[in-house]
């Protein structure tokens, strides 16, 4: 057998508009150096599109490390600090080549908390220690578990952290002090306002304005970093007025000290380091999964992430810095600015620590309302309206709003743990919540009823279960359809102990079950959910597989839908014309109703009659896609010999336009097995022929073409078929032969209006073989790896 084409990747998209000396900003992360490299080359490769990126990341970190630095109340040295160790180790180390980690807002109010509970040398213990737990779980291979947090209370989390920074800046921009507590914040804006330091006032007012405004202004503009100019314009501004500004004594490194052991609460400690080592680890492979959405590069490797962001931490809190996370504001601009290789983010790294160096003077002529402003429009871009909206839509509403509530006003891992809870638990009963109700059905009075139990049947659902079966009047004759994919032990208890008193009471009960969970499986064993690979729902599986549970259930006195006074032969007929009627009636009639009136199909399928054949099936098509015509052999017959198939292909093609033909053989073919078995049959006149010999001189030209030796029957032998299903592959490609020569659709088809293909469907392993006169090829993605 020929073998398929190899499979190629596709090409990477680019823009043909640019080039490499006009790079397409984040387009893509250059892989990451295997084997030996010459230092050179390592040093350099990127760096022509790394160094004025890192330039534009450092312009952007600065302020908002400063900012952050503020709004924790540590000393702001620390934002400066953890900004270069960030830059410097976590991108080494990290497993994301683009992500900028360094200080984040996210982490602020807990830092905030951990400072004024214990101070801060121990808070850079803290840190440390966190940093420690980040890498274990990283050396644990957890990182993409650690991803296993539903994004609403994520997103709740980030809100609350916004709203709790605007809640205290907004009291640093007017000229007081911030508290703790959110309600304390609310409660003291009547005083901060009356209270308020116009000049300060005036000077975030303007920062909020310039970062506001600044996605409006053209391109060439926003190509400065508008944090950058949003802080040095209002400093400027603020140079002849009198207002607090950021100060600290001695230098960065003057700023560096060993943390310190607390003296006690043990507890706290260790729910501090927790703390900030999950919400360090979840926000900064949260930023890196975004990353690796925005270009097309090397994907992130979460725990190397992890230990890279654990070392980061571990370094910043032994020098005296705020925690480090990935950080997507910064990563973004990174990509914007068209970064290709970590060698971005450790140079952004490196111009902290040398602005940090020697230029740390100009920092304290920084007003801290020009902070506070920056700060404002930071937290205020956490709570992102889209995500409200996505929480609505999904019914996740109320999952968000708890979250931030606890968040704002309790403390963020109590808003966090109370969100996972409450989504867990959501999903719990929407999972395992089963629709149940019962209806009466016929026209006997009510004396019929049907009980349907759908989705997922657990002991939660025993209250609505018990509900409804009592609702079922006693004596009626009752169907129990069970379209389940889980199903428990108490659940088959339950049903069991109602259909036995029910029956007691004179009534009958029929359990017709269809879904994937069976109530031989709840007893049988522990409950698992069924797979819907295990088993096909009724109306696509053969009768034998789901109606002998209904026809031959009736030792509760049942009996079958189709009614007593059936005859046995017509039974499973009439009673899967019950079972589309009660469950897929209603899925196909929107489709139908379009085609009440007028069909336009596009192919024209001439199959065999073979009834292990399923056009439908195979071919992933419903009502009105396929013009199917069948025989016996899949035959086409030579022209005028016969005029059923004439008819089918004048019709299809003159009057319905279908723009392919399909000649679909299979294995196992009875026809094709008569045609070997007795071969010579055309040939003997001393007796009358049968209508199947007749027939079958269609198919003769197929025989002799398959003891010609014909390529299909190479290709087939070589691919392991018996000689049947190889003169059945044969068939088809005499056929293809014969559709091609046809007079009738000689215009059709060189005009290209009509295509030709051949199908063989391999019934013992459900597989689709393509037939051409040159061969056979598998369409099954997964036979081409064997």
């Amino acid at each position: 057998m020929p073998s398929a084409p190899a499979k190629t990747d596709p090409p990477a998209r680019t823009d043909p508009a640019r080039t490499d000396k006009d790079p397409v900003p984040g387009r893509q992360a250059l892989p990451e150096p295997h084997g030996p490299k010459t230092i050179k080359s390592f040093l350099t490769d990127g760096l022509r599109w790394d160094l004025p990126a890192s330039l534009v990341v450092f312009l952007v970190a600065v302020p908002l490390s400063l900012g952050i630095a503020a709004a924790s109340g540590a000393p702001v040295m620390a934002g400066l600090i953890a900004a270069a160790v960030g830059g410097i180790v976590a991108g080494s180390l990290g497993g994301s080549p683009l992500q900028v980690s360094g200080p984040a807002a996210g982490l602020t109010v807990i830092v905030a908390g951990l400072i004024e509970q214990f101070g801060w040398p121990v808070t850079c213990a803290i840190t440390a220690a966190a940093g420690v737990l980040q890498a274990l779980l990283g050396l644990a291979k957890v990182g993409r578990v650690a991803l296993a947090i539903a994004p609403v209370v994520v997103h709740a989390m980030l809100a609350g952290i916004g709203i709790t920074i605007v809640l205290q800046q907004v009291h640093v921009m007017l000229g007081a002090e911030s508290a703790s507590e959110a309600w304390e914040n609310i409660t003291a804006f009547p005083a901060s306002i009356f209270g308020a330091d116009i000049a300060a006032a005036v000077l975030g007012a303007v920062v909020i304005a310039l970062l506001l405004g600044w996605k409006h202004l053209p391109a060439a503009v926003r190509r400065i970093p508008g944090p950058l100019v949003a802080v040095i314009a209002a400093t400027a501004l603020s140079l002849p007025f009198n207002v607090d500004r950021i100060s600290f004594d001695g230098s960065l490194l003057g700023a560096i000290a060993l943390p310190e052991l607390p003296d006690g609460n043990w507890t706290a400690v260790v729910l501090g380091v927790v703390t900030i080592a999950l919400i360090a680890s979840v926000e900064s492979l949260l930023s890196a999964v975004a990353v690796d959405k925005m270009h097309h590069g090397q994907r992130t490797d979460f725990n190397r992430e992890l230990m890279g962001q654990g070392a980061a931490n571990v370094t910043s809190g032994m020098l005296g810095g705020l925690p480090v996370t990935g950080v997507i504001v910064r990563s973004a601009t990174n990509l914007e600015a068209g970064a290709r290789t970590r060698k971005s983010a450790i140079l952004h790294g490196v111009w902290v620590l040398v602005f940090s160096l020697l230029l740390a003077g100009l920092i304290q002529l920084i007003p801290q309302a020009v902070l506070a402003g920056l700060l404002i429009v930071i937290g205020s871009r956490l709570v992102r309206t889209a995500d409200i909206r996505t929480a609505r839509r999904t019914g996740d509403l109320t999952v968000y709003g708890v979250t931030l509530f606890c968040v704002v006003f309790v403390n963020l891992l109590a808003g966090v743990l109370t969100g996972l809870v409450l989504a867990v638990a959501l999903v719990v009963w929407r999972v395992a919540r089963a629709s149940i109700h019962a209806e009466p059905v016929g026209t006997d009075g009510g004396n019929r009823w049907r009980v349907v139990i759908d989705g997922s049947c657990s002991f939660l659902s025993l209250p609505r279960l018990s509900t409804v079966l009592a609702s079922v009047p006693a004596g009626a004759h009752v169907t129990v359809e069970l379209e389940v994919d889980f199903l428990d032990h108490p659940v088959h208890d339950t049903l069991d102990a109602w259909r036995n008193r029910h029956v007691v009471n004179g009534g009958t009960v029929i359990i017709e079950e269809s879904g994937t969970a069976t109530l031989h499986d709840a007893q049988a064993g522990p409950p698992s959910r069924g797979s819907s690979r295990s088993a096909l729902r009724s109306g696509f599986a053969p009768w034998r597989s789901w109606q002998r549970r209904i026809l031959g259930g009736h030792a509760a006195g049942g009996h079958a839908p189709a009614g007593p006074e059936v005859p046995a032969p017509l039974r499973s007929v009439l009673t899967g014309v019950d079972n589309y009627h009660r469950r897929n009636a209603h899925l196909v009639r929107p489709h139908v109703q379009e085609l009440s009136s007028f069909q336009d199909p596009g192919t024209l399928f001439v199959a065999c009659s073979d009834s292990r054949v399923v056009p439908n099936l195979i071919t992933s098509s419903g009502p009105g896609d396929l013009f199917t015509v069948r025989n016996v052999g899949n035959v086409v017959g030579d022209t005028g010999r016969d005029a059923s198939i004439e008819a089918a292909l004048e019709f299809a093609v003159s009057e319905l336009s279908v723009e392919s033909i399909v000649v679909c053989g299979h294995s196992g073919c009875g026809a094709m097995t008569a045609l070997w078995a007795d071969p010579d049959s055309a040939g003997a006149e001393a007796e009358p022929r049968g209508a199947i010999d007749v027939w079958l001189d269609h198919a003769r030209p197929s025989l002799a073409a398959f003891r010609e030796g014909h390529r299909v029957q190479a290709a087939a032998a070589d691919a392991g078929f018996g000689a049947v299903d190889q003169l059945a592959m044969v068939n088809v490609a005499v056929q293809l032969d014969r559709l091609q020569r046809h007079p009738g659709l000689q215009e059709a088809l060189q005009s290209g209006r009509v295509h030709v293909v051949g199908l063989f469907y391999d019934i013992s392993t459900a597989r689709v073989l393509r037939i051409t006169p040159e061969g056979i090829s598998h369409l099954d993605p997964s036979a081409l790896s064997h």
